[in-house]
């Protein structure tokens, strides 16, 4: 059976960590920014780390 592949669409999307964290950048910052306030559009700025319910599958899609 031939290895497994990793999605490359999430590979470019998410970073792991030393620690084996998952990082992720926030989304609802690519238009309409007008609207947003400027504390909404400063914090969507910071990347976030994966949440837990999200982690296992996420791990599966990215193995190489």
């Amino acid at each position: 059976m031939p290895k497994m592949k990793s999605k490359s669409s999430l590979t470019k999307r998410v970073k792991v960590t030393g620690t084996g964290k998952v990082k992720r950048h926030c989304a609802y910052r690519s238009h309409l920014a007008s609207r947003k306030t400027t504390k909404q559009k400063r914090q969507l700025r910071k990347a976030r780390c994966l949440h837990a319910s999200d982690y296992k599958r996420v791990r599966h899609l990215i193995q190489k």
